[in-house]
């Protein structure tokens, strides 16, 4: 029996062994075959051509493909929907659902979560991939937690966001979570505390988490608070104590794209001290927030204690 070359049986990103094998090769020859070509491997019994780069959904269909039952499920099906997490990234654990809660163990970099799940709760998206719906997706985010994850992954989802470049509706509202999260009885005591942290007007997860760690701190400031400079614009701040007159503003990592926008950006700023409600203001960067956050809250401290002088 001839042999197909075996880019020939790639299917949408993958190339299954079992269908190398029916047709026609031999495991033996299969075997130094995909290693001697530098096919990678992406799941037991599925590969991606070499040279080539594996998106997630051709990550999560090489997993389907092998284990027809399994769903992807939160963090996985968060980026599907370009739902912001802080535990996103291209190298991140591939995560499901078995809703016939039969598969056991986890093999390196998949995760699979044994749990009910209802067919309404299931979506099919790109190269035919199934992922839970956004709003079962957050519910899980939420009850798996930790606190801030779930926080900045609903935040994100109620509200308009531009991720990877492209601009995102929001994809469901706050009482549509809070019906989903009813629904379940296992996990949501904590997770409905935190849906009271949540706030859809934050603009991105650099934001949540500061909201966070002021909340933690025991400050509480107006969050997305509206103001009218004198130019009769109106302009939201991330943050404002209003008794002390101290607006904080959060800059995200893709701050100041081109001298246009960098030009714009000091006349905003100018506009907003020139506000009678503001007497100071702060900028703090995304790195601060993540990573120096003891730091952005002693200068936070600082000027709310000189402004009471």
């Amino acid at each position: 029996m001839e042999r197909k070359p075996l880019r020939e049986l790639v299917d949408e990103g993958v190339l299954l062994t079992s269908r190398a094998l029916a047709a026609g090769w031999p495991r033996r020859s299969l075997t130094r075959a995909l290693r001697a070509q530098g096919w990678i491997r992406l799941y037991a019994g599925a590969w991606a051509e070499p040279g080539s780069t594996p998106t997630l959904a051709t990550r999560l269909r090489a997993v389907q493909l092998v284990r027809p039952r399994l769903v992807a499920s939160h963090g996985s099906a968060a980026a599907l929907w370009r739902i912001e997490t802080l535990g996103s990234g291209a190298g991140a654990t591939l995560e499901f659902i078995d809703p016939g809660r039969t598969v056991h163990g986890n093999e390196t970099g998949v995760r699979v979560h044994r749990m009910l799940l209802e067919r309404a709760e299931v979506v099919e998206g790109l190269q035919g991939v199934r992922f839970t719906s956004a709003r079962r997706t957050l519910t899980d985010l939420r009850r798996a937690g930790p606190r801030d994850d779930a926080i900045v992954a609903v935040d994100s989802a109620l509200g308009y966001r531009k991720v990877d470049g492209a601009r995102r509706p929001p994809l469901t509202d706050m009482a549509s979570v809070e019906a989903t999260l009813k629904a379940r009885s296992r996990g949501t005591a904590r997770a409905r505390t935190w849906l009271l942290l949540c706030d859809p007007r934050a603009g991105s997860p650099a934001e949540t988490i500061a909201r966070l760690r002021l909340h933690d701190a025991g400050l509480h400031p107006e969050s997305q608070a509206e103001i009218i400079t004198p130019a009769g614009r109106r302009v939201r701040l991330d943050f404002l104590f209003r008794e002390a007159g101290l607006a904080v503003e959060i800059e995200g990592y893709a701050y100041h794209g081109t001298r246009d926008s960098h030009r714009q950006d000091i006349a905003r700023f100018n506009q907003v001290l020139q506000c009678p409600e503001v007497r100071s203001l702060l900028r703090f960067t995304a790195e601060d927030v993540f990573h120096r956050p003891s730091f952005m809250i002693e200068q936070i401290r600082t000027a709310l204690f000189t402004s009471a002088k």
